[in-house]
């Protein structure tokens, strides 16, 4: 399919500087032998500490996030349920004996799920994705929005085309009364199968009646993050990538200390990092995330919160900081 955007060109959406998928001296053969020689340390030696928490009984007012793992979490502003990426199935691919989630980490199902005011997909990779959870929690979502390109994924997995919208970057929307959406950019790539490039990948802004939020996706760091903040920022909460990076493909994913650059230049007062704590889809040990970002906001003077799967953040109140991942 031929789309009229100005980021798909010679068949393919593209993103907005060069970008290429790996290293130079990278290739698909090295990177796929380390896929499967894993050191031992991208796994948590025990079963992580998650946080049960009862997601229909929410407080009504306020901003709250509750985080399930890599880049699934549930954002819930004055009562209303916005929901990212979620994955619930135990597996981030599309075979569930491959990449599956860290023991602890899966405790979340649909069927938990309070209604889902607005379901919120930035791209159609498996861990952001999934069919699955998709299938379950159908009846509970009201609308769907996304990037270009996606609806088809979403439509096969049981989302009704009515409910879906999708959206090319800069392009706003009011997907609730009172709220604004803008699909901004990404520097990263999509794909379910060997054919990258057929739908787009975005992050998001979403502007509630009282709060702004930015919705990260996935991406490698570049000038957008400077852009985005200067036409919307200051932001009052950042959900940013810090894991799965690797020197074979610096470009599409940022590794912890570029995602404190990209929160200071969308002018962040709170970040919390994602694409984390859940699936091991690249090398680096499984808590090198948390230990690298937290350093890194504390040399920039950032606030971080850092809670675990499930726990309650509060936007306004203290917020969770303890270094969990060391008693591992």
């Amino acid at each position: 399919m031929e789309w009229k955007s100005p980021n798909y060109r010679n068949g393919s959406f593209q993103n907005l500087s060069p970008t290429e998928i790996m290293s130079r001296d990278a290739s698909y053969f090295t990177v796929l032998r380390a896929f499967l020689n894993k050191p031992k340390t991208v796994w948590p030696p025990r079963p992580l500490p998650a946080v049960k928490t009862d997601l229909h009984q929410l407080p009504a007012t306020g901003t709250q996030l509750v985080w399930f793992g890599h880049s699934s979490y549930l954002l819930r502003n004055n009562g209303r349920n916005i929901l990212v990426d979620p994955v619930f199935s135990g597996y981030a691919s599309p075979f569930s004996f491959m990449i599956k989630a860290f023991a602890g980490t899966n405790i979340y199902t649909a069927a938990e799920m309070p209604d889902i005011d607005l379901l919120i997909i930035s791209h159609n990779h498996y861990d952001h994705l999934d069919s699955h959870t998709l299938r379950r929690l159908a009846p509970k979502i009201k609308t769907v929005y996304t990037a270009l390109g996606v609806g088809r994924d979403l439509v096969r997995a049981g989302i009704p085309s009515s409910q879906i919208t999708e959206m090319d970057w800069w392009e706003e929307e009011t997907p609730l009364e009172g709220y604004t959406l803008t699909a901004t950019p990404a520097r990263h790539f999509s794909g379910r199968g060997l054919k990258r490039g057929g739908s787009l990948w975005a992050s998001f802004v979403l502007q509630t009646p009282d709060v702004r939020i930015y919705i990260g996706g996935d991406s490698g760091y570049d000038a957008h993050f400077k852009a985005i903040g200067e036409k919307f920022g200051p932001f009052d909460l950042a959900l940013l990538e810090t894991g799965q990076y690797n020197t074979s493909w610096p470009n599409i994913h940022m590794n912890p200390e570029e995602a404190v650059s990209a929160a200071a230049d969308l002018g962040a007062k709170v970040m919390v990092p994602v694409h984390w704590g859940k699936f091991a889809l690249a090398n680096h040990p499984w808590d090198e995330p948390a230990k690298r970002v937290v350093a890194a906001a504390q040399q920039r003077g950032l606030t971080i919160a850092t809670p675990r799967i499930g726990e309650m953040v509060e936007l306004g109140k203290p917020y969770p900081d303890k270094h969990w991942w060391e008693s591992i």
